[in-house]
């Protein structure tokens, strides 16, 4: 079995950022305690994101992703088995769990982290190949104490976060188009970038909606410049009302509108596509709709891709 490291220091956590005081919390327990891998997760849907890791043998970064229904952190939220557990193997559900498939794990520590409105938002855990002394249930207070200080700052943060929103869209939404005055293509590029910053940090995530607009080219033709504007400004109209007050609804280009929903799911997505069909038929406007959501693995940019992508094959099988 493997001894407990030597004492550590843990820096003044009200001083930092959730980020940095992740970092910290993973540095000391693994001084403190060892373990081949520390983490601080996020859960989203069936997603587990690994967004700090303190690894010593698993090869497991930051921005990986496991099947959360897969993991011990799982069992652990849902009241089956113990937060700490120095024989995990020993313990039927915890040896049951499929991520014992793809990693050794012989010994388990999770804590749940908790979001502003008191729902789980992630984890706090550890694991390692090799059972673990008994004398690590001792050290339950202080990984529970270093969970609710994480948690903590994340609710301050989160907190600060959607006020700091409402005031970027306000921003975003004074570089406008001037012809619907939806937020223009730059203030969507600017949008991404910070999201995705937001993204890495928090496990956000992200829905993108790209719609485009049929024959907009020929009813100009055909009905002239009045016709195709007030078109273009039926459409904003449309998915102005069909967005939350935090998602941003932009041009972005002659026929195409992009909407970026902040905190949608695969599940949301559902309901944001069929909101953005339904309020676009009851308008009489015909369009091609695609929607993607953010993964790890490529991020905002590759999510807008996909759902442009999707729009012109649904165009195309029109």
């Amino acid at each position: 079995m493997k001894k407990q490291k030597k004492m550590a220091e843990l820096p003044d956590l009200r001083l930092l950022d959730f980020e940095t005081a992740s970092r910290a919390v993973l540095d000391f327990l693994y001084k403190r305690l060892g373990f081949g891998l520390w983490m601080v997760t996020r859960n989203v849907g069936n997603e587990w994101i690994v967004l700090q890791a303190e690894n010593h043998g698993y090869n497991i970064k930051r921005g990986d992703v496991f099947n959360w229904t897969d993991s011990l952190c799982s069992v652990m939220v849902r009241g089956e088995g113990p937060r700490m557990a120095p024989a995990s193997d020993r313990v039927p559900v915890y040896a049951q769990a499929p991520l014992q498939g793809q990693l050794p794990i012989k010994s388990y520590i999770g804590v749940p982290l908790l979001d502003s409105e008191g729902s789980v938002f992630g984890t706090l855990c550890a694991l390692d190949p090799e059972p673990q002394s008994e004398t690590i249930v001792m050290e339950q207070p202080l990984i529970e104490l270093l969970a609710a200080l994480l948690s903590s700052i994340l609710k301050l943060e989160l907190s600060a976060l959607e006020a700091q929103r409402r005031n970027e869209r306000l921003e975003f939404e004074a570089q406008i188009d001037s012809l619907t005055l939806l937020a223009n293509r730059r203030a969507w590029d600017q949008l991404l970038t910070k999201e995705e910053e937001r993204s890495l940090r928090y496990g956000h995530s992200a829905a993108i909606v790209v719609v485009g607009v049929d024959d907009l080219k020929e009813i100009y033709d055909r009905e002239g410049q009045a016709a195709g504007d007030q078109l273009l400004q039926r459409v904003a109209d449309a998915l102005r009302s069909a967005t939350r007050a935090v998602d941003l609804v932009a041009r972005l280009g002659s026929d195409e509108f992009g909407i970026f929903a902040v905190e949608c799911n695969d599940l949301g997505t559902h309901v944001l596509l069929r909101r953005v069909r339904q309020t676009l038929s009851k308008a009489k406007i015909k369009a091609a709709v695609g929607i993607a959501v953010r993964h790890e693995t490529g991020g905002l940019n590759t999510a807008w891709q996909m759902a442009e992508r999707r729009m012109y094959e649904e165009r195309l099988t029109r």
